[in-house]
C-alpha cells in the first residue's frame, strides 16, 4: 500500500523562520515553496536523503494548522507515505476499519493528490496518503 515515507509535516509559526533552521542552519536544501490557499497554509519543502520536511505555516488561525499550532505550538504535524495509487491505499486504509478524514484526494504539494487518515485511528498520528504527480 505505502511505498515509503514522503514527508514529515512540522508546523511552523513563521516559515522563514524555519527556512533559517532547517535550510541554512541544518544544512537542508529547500527544494519547492508554495501557497496553498485549498489547505489554508504556505508549504515548504526542505530535502534530507530521499524524504523532505515539508515546514507548514497557517494562513490563518482558523486553519486547521492554525488551530493546530494554537492547541499544541510549533513541532511535527503529521507523517506522511508516498503511494502509486491513492484511490486504492484510500480503499485499503477504509477496508481495515480506519477513519478517513479526506474520502476522496484533494491537491497537494506540486500537484500531488493527498488524503489524510483521521489521528484518532492511528494512534495519535495525523496521517497522510500521497500520490505524486506524474
Amino acid at each position: 500500500m505505502f511505498g515509503q515515507i514522503d514527508h514529515i509535516g512540522v508546523a511552523v509559526e513563521d516559515l522563514d523562520d524555519a527556512l533559517d533552521l532547517y535550510r541554512d542552519a541544518l544544512g537542508m536544501r529547500q527544494q519547492h515553496r508554495e501557497r496553498l490557499e485549498s489547505q489554508g497554509v504556505e508549504a515548504a519543502l526542505v530535502g534530507v536523503g530521499d524524504g523532505h520536511v515539508e515546514l507548514l505555516e497557517p494562513l490563518s488561525p482558523e486553519s486547521n494548522v492554525g488551530r493546530f499550532l494554537a492547541r499544541r505550538g510549533p513541532g511535527l504535524h503529521h507523517v506522511a507515505y508516498r503511494t502509486a495509487d491513492i484511490e486504492s491505499a484510500i480503499g485499503a486504509v477504509r477496508a481495515a476499519g480506519l477513519d478517513m478524514i479526506d474520502e476522496q484526494p484533494r491537491g497537494g504539494v506540486q500537484g500531488s493528490r493527498v488524503a489524510f487518515v483521521h489521528p484518532r485511528a492511528t494512534g495519535g498520528v495525523l496521517t497522510e496518503l500521497v500520490e505524486p504527480a506524474h
